[in-house]
């Protein structure tokens, strides 16, 4: 059998079993604060389709007190340290968090790369073949919110780095773009604005070649993991630029702990299937790290829409008032299907209310790996952290499209009242939301963790449609294999 190095799930009855795994971790997440709902999640027969109301449980229970919402994240977090496993290139398999105690290799230095593009100090979000700015995308904001694809507190937040340029300029900061490639993150926006970014990404030619045209075409500054001796020409840089997380931690680590200047480390890492855990408790362990050896580490996270999350009162009504409205073609199909298809989001007058867009096609593994990144937001916020966490849009990136299912019904969305963004206004709108947290020490202080992962939500409307996101997943579809055929 092939040894599998880096981060690895547990060894259980002689297989990796990333089903084991989740039922543990959710179960020792709830055994504190609902002991039957922990163990449901261990009596869980089929956990590749039953995880559905596990995950939605981890948040009900958290809704008691805030110190419950901490119990859960902090029992999570613990049970995935406890069992994750490391199997370094040579010796013995370990537990995770030993995995800085192993041979860091070769170190890193780092290579600078100067862009030549004037930076910008205007904030400006491309949008259907436009660029917004000033009072356009203000009435852009207004339109969203009242369409309710976005909350108010969203639209305040970029409206005050509208009112605030100088806001943009990052410098002071170290950007650190964890999975830099990515279509997500905010790293052609800080170039833009004549920031520093640190990019972290797999030793790939191809990432590189485009980040690197990227930083020559804009103001800011890259900063890239290279080995000892590596010309600064950009086809020497592509060929050596690279750090891997899953497999050489200790390497990436050492690098990034010897970095000037204050740390945003931003977690916008992604991989299929399981591999996205084994990346998500990489990044984790090296989070946790960097705060222990820095005083000065800022955190950063994207949060998908297509999860389960305690809303604001507002949204409910703003749903309930949609559900009321419905036409008769609809309420007719709720009928005819005998309930399973349209039923309202909310039970009337809930505060808050329980949003649960989990999708079934995108898996357990991705729901763990997401929830561990909320977790560890909750976990940092709660110890004076500045913690930037947004939730985004749901948008077209290239991993959304590969799957044909959600690709249908991103593409019939829209008959619901779900908006689906494309990448760069996507990615130009968290990065000004990221902007704002970094400029307002986080944001407001929230008396329970639910609340701050509603603050400066962009969900694209799946809080406050009036139905439930999975009753009307399979009509998307179908609306939306029609129009895409």
């Amino acid at each position: 059998m092939e040894r599998t190095s880096g981060v690895v799930f547990p060894m259980v009855d002689g297989t990796r079993s990333t089903s084991a795994l989740g039922r543990a971790v959710v179960a020792d997440a709830l055994r504190a604060v609902d002991p039957v709902g922990a163990r449901a999640a261990e009596h869980e027969t089929n956990w590749r389709h039953g995880y559905l109301g596990h995950f939605r449980r981890l948040v009900e229970a958290g809704l008691f007190s805030r110190e419950a919402a901490l119990t859960i994240a902090r029992d999570g977090l613990a049970a995935l340290h406890a069992r994750m496993r490391v199997v370094p290139e040579e010796g013995p398999e370990l537990p995770l968090d030993e995995v800085f105690t192993t041979a860091v290799g070769q170190p890193l230095d780092t290579a600078t790369v100067v862009g030549t593009g004037p930076a910008e100090r205007e904030l400006s979000v491309p949008y259907r073949g436009q660029r917004l700015r000033g009072d356009d995308l203000r009435r852009r904001l207004d339109a969203w919110v009242d369409a309710g694809v976005i909350e108010p507190s969203c639209a305040e937040a970029v409206r005050t780095v509208l009112a605030n340029p100088d806001w943009l300029d990052l410098r002071d900061q170290r950007i650190v773009v964890l999975g830099a490639g990515a279509e997500m993150g905010p790293l052609p926006s800080v170039l833009r604005w004549g920031g520093d970014v640190v990019a972290v990404d797999l030793p790939r030619p191809d990432i590189w070649r485009r980040l690197l045209r990227t930083t020559h075409r804009y103001a800011g500054r890259l900063h890239l993991p290279v080995p000892p001796g590596t010309a600064d020409d950009d086809p020497a840089l592509a060929a050596g630029a690279g750090a891997d997380l899953l497999h050489r931690l200790p390497q990436a680590a050492e690098w990034l702990r010897g970095l000037d200047g204050r740390l945003v480390l931003g977690n916008y890492v992604y991989a299929d299937g399981a591999t996205n855990v084994r990346v998500a408790m990489a990044v984790d362990a090296l989070t946790r790290h960097l705060q222990q050896h820095r005083e000065d580490v800022a955190l950063a996270f994207l949060a998908t829409p297509t999860d389960v999350f305690a809303v604001p009162g507002d949204a409910v009504r703003h749903a309930e008032r949609g559900y009321a409205q419905r036409g008769l073609a609809r309420r007719s199909l709720r009928v005819l299907s005998g309930g399973r298809l349209l039923h309202r989001n909310y039970p009337p007058g809930a505060d808050p209310g329980i949003n649960d867009s989990l999708v079934p096609q995108q898996g357990p593994n991705y729901a763990l790996a997401k929830r561990l990144q909320r977790w560890r937001a909750t976990v940092a916020r709660d110890a004076g952290s500045t913690v930037s966490f947004t939730v985004a849009p749901p948008t077209r990136t290239r991993s959304v499209l590969r799957n044909r299912a959600l690709a249908a019904a991103y593409a019939g969305a829209h008959r619901f009242g779900i908006e689906v963004f494309e990448p760069a206004t996507s990615n130009t709108l968290m990065a000004a939301l990221l902007v704002h947290a970094l400029r307002t020490g986080g944001g407001p202080a929230q008396e329970h963790p639910w609340q701050d992962e509603a603050y400066r939500a962009a969900h694209g409307g799946l809080w406050r449609v009036p139905y439930a996101p999975r009753s009307a997943l399979g009509l998307a579809v179908l609306l939306g294999v029609g129009a895409r055929g």
